[in-house]
């Protein structure tokens, strides 16, 4: 089953889309970058097998989310809360995938550990955790460039975000070709399922309803130093990563995992960075387990 709906944060109005089982506990996923609410489609058979209730929200500034320009991670955490109230669940869990990553860890470090019961990071492009792009030396350069560009040459980080949501909205075919050639082998195969591609490809169109603005905020908050302390964080925190990921390098879920006191690593060798569709039935088990035991 999958349904829009949104709820009030404050003055701001903030669109998710939900899959899954309605009367299941809930899971609040973070969406990649550029991405939006429809990422939850790609959970909705392995949100549905697991009884689970998946609420993927658009952040400020994407798809239907109203922008929020002083959006933080810590408010971002508060945001994810609110959502919960609204739906009247006290407990739940985070998960995000990709850009989504980072903010799920923040839930991790924000959130209390008496509402949260799980949170996973999946491809998490963790940039800032360690200091400003402390990740560049292991990024792509296209990758490491957009770091730089984001903290030393905002304009130019401005352009390349409005270059991208010009390619996704009006040259679908054009973007397709990029992102099959960016991606591994393995993460061609799972793109090659169209019922992966279309809503993957309509996500990204979606990201871009408001312009770039949502996703420059959102990349430059994750590429300055973060303002939590991953290595305080001791509840639990599941870091997924494959070992063949060719647009965030495992090395960068592998350090998180081991400077967080809580972390719990969860390599998958010879997958990419399309693991969160590939592997969503192991992700989704271990996101279950510790839902039915909160």
């Amino acid at each position: 089953m999958i349904t829009d709906g949104s709820v009030r944060v404050g003055n701001r109005g903030v669109a998710y889309t939900e899959v899954g089982d309605p009367e299941g506990p809930l899971v609040l996923h973070n969406h990649g970058g550029p991405s939006s609410r429809i990422e939850a489609e790609l959970f909705d058979v392995g949100a549905t097998a697991r009884g689970l209730r998946f609420v993927c929200p658009d952040r400020p500034g994407f798809g239907r989310s109203d922008p929020h320009p002083d959006r933080s991670f810590e408010s971002w955490a508060r945001d994810l809360v609110a959502i919960a109230d609204s739906v009247g669940a006290q407990r739940f869990a985070v998960t995000g995938w990709s850009e989504g990553g980072p903010w799920a860890l923040a839930a991790a470090a924000y959130v209390a550990p008496a509402r949260l019961a799980h949170v996973a990071s999946i491809g998490g492009a963790a940039y800032g955790a360690f200091g400003a792009n402390w990740a560049a030396k292991h990024l792509s350069s296209a990758d490491a460039l957009g770091g730089r560009l984001a903290l030393h040459f905002h304009p130019g980080f401005r352009l390349m975000y409005d270059v991208l949501g010009l390619t996704a909205k009006h040259f679908e075919a054009s973007y397709a070709t990029s992102i099959r050639k960016a991606v591994s082998d393995v993460d061609r195969e799972v793109l090659a399922d169209d019922a992966v591609m279309e809503p993957f490809l309509r996500a990204s169109h979606e990201c871009f309803r408001h312009g770039a603005g949502g996703l420059v905020l959102d990349a430059t908050l994750l590429y300055q130093t973060w303002p939590f302390d991953l290595t305080q964080v001791t509840r639990p925190v599941h870091v997924w990563h494959g070992d063949a990921d060719t647009l965030v390098p495992e090395v960068i879920g592998r350090t998180v995992a081991e400077r967080t006191p809580g972390g719990v690593w969860h390599p998958v060798a010879g997958e990419g960075h399309f693991i969160a569709v590939s592997h969503c039935d192991e992700v989704l088990s271990l996101v279950a387990g510790d839902l039915a035991t909160a």
